[in-house]
């Protein structure tokens, strides 16, 4: 349980995460935004006199019978989105080798990608998850509404600290009735993810951020040490002087990234890397634009 201090602390916090998020919007992001992420249909607006190259499958034929001359139906696009950013507060998001944890790297997107949703009239909702759904926030409007589920994304405490995206994926499937752009947030240190993914990426429009630290690539020559998971809570003793040890162990990681990344793109799902050692916003600006094209 959080003490009075700790929670003023993540408030603060929170509002400066909040006034960083609302200037890169404005400044540059909130365009990118809506260029890559679409309405949900074309509702109809008014008739007007057919024109050379229109299509015909527009032309309203009573319109035209009344006025003895083609008259075609005009739409616009229906803006409004629900957006939906899941993240994985898992235990071993909580590890940061530097100045931030995984956590508050993955709070700092969904603030920047949520100011951008609810500046072009798009509704944000939040799903934080460990080895099951921990609480699921609707999807509403309003920059309180926002900072509360930036809030809870940094002081949710899951009762067990492992991961399970499939049941996120599960979830989420079941729970939103209507088409959304699903967030997923994660460290993707979780199995299985294959159909979960598949399932969710079938239903919903899905982009995947993912969060790493750069001691979680390769281990530092630091000798003896003690590393403890921090999912199960097993400690081993392993000595980093060994070079052999530190190939294997670079070796499987980067096979774990590469078996995540198949994943993802046999499904058509965007990614964008995020590291606790960076500004995430270079990233997300690539996977925008990236996203924009192929719309």
């Amino acid at each position: 349980m959080l003490t009075e201090q700790q929670i003023d602390e993540m408030m603060a916090r929170v509002r400066k995460l909040e006034l960083k998020a609302r200037r890169l919007v404005r400044e540059s992001f909130s365009g990118e935004y809506r260029a890559s992420f679409r309405g949900q249909g074309l509702d109809f607006d008014d008739f007007r006199e057919y024109q050379h190259g229109d299509e015909v499958r527009f032309i309203d034929w009573n319109v035209t019978a009344r006025m003895n001359q083609p008259f075609v139906r005009k739409f616009h696009e229906e803006r409004e989105l629900s957006v939906v950013i899941a993240v994985d507060v898992s235990g071993s998001t909580d590890y940061g080798s530097q100045h931030l944890s995984k956590r508050e790297i993955a709070a700092e997107a969904a603030a920047i990608l949520g100011f951008s949703a609810l500046q072009n009239g798009d509704k944000v909702g939040l799903l934080a998850f460990a080895d099951t759904p921990l609480l699921f926030v609707p999807p509403a409007k309003g920059s309180r509404h926002l900072l509360r589920l930036v809030r809870e994304i940094l002081t949710i405490k899951p009762g067990h600290p492992g991961t399970s995206i499939k049941e996120a994926c599960d979830f989420l499937v079941r729970t939103l009735r209507r088409r959304a752009l699903v967030v997923l947030i994660s460290d993707f240190h979780s199995e299985p993810l294959d159909r979960p993914l598949g399932k969710l990426a079938r239903k919903h429009e899905t982009i995947a951020l993912r969060v790493s630290d750069p001691l979680e690539k390769s281990l530092p020559k630091a000798g003896r040490v003690v590393m403890t998971d921090p999912e199960t809570g097993f400690e081993t003793l392993v000595n980093t002087s060994n070079s052999n040890l530190r190939m294997a162990y670079q070796k499987l990681t980067s096979r774990q990234r590469e078996g995540v990344d198949v994943i993802l793109k046999r499904h058509a799902i965007d990614t964008a890397k995020l590291t606790t050692t960076r500004d995430p916003l270079p990233a997300l600006h690539r996977l925008l634009k990236r996203h924009g094209r192929k719309k």
